[in-house]
């Protein structure tokens, strides 16, 4: 998929990586985001827009959130994943959020950005005590859920909400996805607000924009059980798929006390295999997180995700020579993956090998050209590059990924450095000027700013 170039990048040596966009990050994993896009396929082709200009974005933040903040782009949250216990439900909520895109109502909405970074459960807490009869217990959930002013907590107006929830049913008939998924979520929302003991009453002055959740269900339902889709089977595969990514999601970001309570070592189900793993992984606990992995591609040794893993244990545990036959493996089985492709490159330099140089600097080509907004995989290919003493590319390489991660003052002379010493008028020379434009053009923005 690709990522706006706006977001601010850093590629962890883990195969998850974390980019800060503004207060959050955004989680990138091959097999996460191979998995979304194919969830969401079928959704965006019913919605009429192209498949290869919609980004679906995982986000690093444990609140039960999805949004759109302009653009194609739909950012959910890891908490609705991990509150989510099928992959139908969060099809529905995507379907929901592509309604939002189509019906363009982040542009038609300036606050919409603003309000993109506060929880669907900060929202329905708040207008509960609001609707308690007590607005300042209201606004006192919002601002330490999010921290957001009234104005924003009222972005989406009603009709906007109500057009979004019937272009999302219309997209999962379309797609032929039962609306069962999206029910039971809604209903799982619900739960939570009661969870914490608010009782929404009506009248309320969110309740006059924004639908009740009951309302919601209740209209949802009697959309959903006329559709031909209602009694259709789930992907039986998708959804095999989104319970091991749930418990990989689960085991890479939750605390390791907790991923052991969910899933304990008498539970040696793939999904519990793959939480453990992450777990012990982060604790640096490599023999465990090694047996772990091991298990998981004797059941399998032709996964690559499997093998991406048991390569980064054997990486991050100072063993780069024996990483690369799973690295090569799994790259090769996803058909240059970028992000395995990289992780394969970075274990390739990490041998110290010469030999392995040539083949280093074909695959993180390979990977940048796929994605060229991948921060490590340039830098990765600067070192190449450097310690090859081919020191134009290996600026421009720095200039790159410094762009990326938001550094413009190194950007920008990165890209003058390599525009000296690059044929003029060549690709890279011509990449190098576009770099320094766009390092120039970002630090006026910044220095008027002030």
């Amino acid at each position: 998929m690709r990522f706006a170039a706006a977001l601010i990048s850093v590629l962890a040596l883990l195969g998850w990586s974390a980019t800060p966009a503004a207060a959050q990050s955004i989680l990138r994993d091959a097999e996460t985001e191979a998995l979304l896009h194919d969830m969401a396929e079928p959704l965006i082709a019913a919605s009429g827009l192209e498949p290869e200009n919609v980004d679906i974005v995982l986000v690093n933040d444990m609140s039960v959130n999805a949004f759109v903040a302009g653009g194609q782009a739909v950012y959910v949250n890891a908490g609705l994943i991990n509150e989510a216990d099928t992959a139908e439900e969060v099809q529905g909520v995507i379907a929901h959020e592509l309604g939002h895109v189509t019906g363009g109502h982040a542009v038609l909405r300036p606050g919409a950005s603003a309000a993109s970074n506060i929880s669907i459960l900060s929202l329905l807490l708040g207008a509960a005590a609001a609707a308690a009869g007590s607005a300042e217990a209201g606004l006192g959930v919002m601002m330490a859920g999010q921290q957001a002013a009234m104005g924003k907590f009222l972005a989406y107006t009603r009709s906007q909400e109500a057009s979004a929830d019937a272009a999302g049913a219309e997209y999962l008939s379309k797609a032929g996805i039962s609306g069962r998924g999206s029910i039971e979520f809604f209903k799982k929302l619900q739960n939570l607000e009661f969870r914490h003991g608010y009782r929404p009453q009506e009248g309320d002055e969110f309740f006059s924009t924004h639908p009740l959740t009951g309302d919601r269900i209740q209209t949802l339902q009697d959309t959903y059980q006329k559709d031909p889709a209602w009694d259709k089977p789930a992907n039986a595969d998708i959804q095999k798929r989104f319970v091991r990514m749930k418990a990989k999601l689960f085991g890479y970001l939750a605390e390791p006390r907790l991923v052991f309570r969910e899933y304990p070592t008498t539970v040696n189900t793939v999904p519990a295999r793959y939480a453990r793993a992450y777990a012990y992984h982060r604790e640096n606990q490599f023999e465990k997180a090694s047996a772990e992995v091991a298990a998981l591609v004797e059941t399998d040794p032709d996964d690559p995700y499997f093998l991406e893993m048991q390569g980064q244990i054997l990486l991050e545990s100072g063993q780069p020579k024996k990483a690369l036959e799973p690295l090569r493996k799994a790259t090769q089985e996803t058909g240059n993956q970028p992000l395995i492709a990289t992780l394969f490159g970075h274990a390739l330099i990490a041998t110290e090998d010469r030999a392995n140089h040539d083949e280093a600097r074909r695959v993180l080509k390979a990977a940048v050209v796929r994605d060229r907004e991948n921060p490590f995989a340039w830098y990765q290919l600067g070192v190449i590059y450097a310690q090859d003493n081919d020191m134009p590319r290996a600026y421009l390489a720095s200039a790159e990924q410094q762009a990326l991660s938001g550094r413009m003052a190194e950007a920008l002379r990165s890209a003058q450095a390599a525009e000296a010493g690059l044929p003029e008028y060549s690709a890279d020379w011509l990449r190098a000027q576009d770099i320094e434009m766009q390092a120039r053009a970002e630090l006026e923005r910044r220095a008027e700013r002030r």
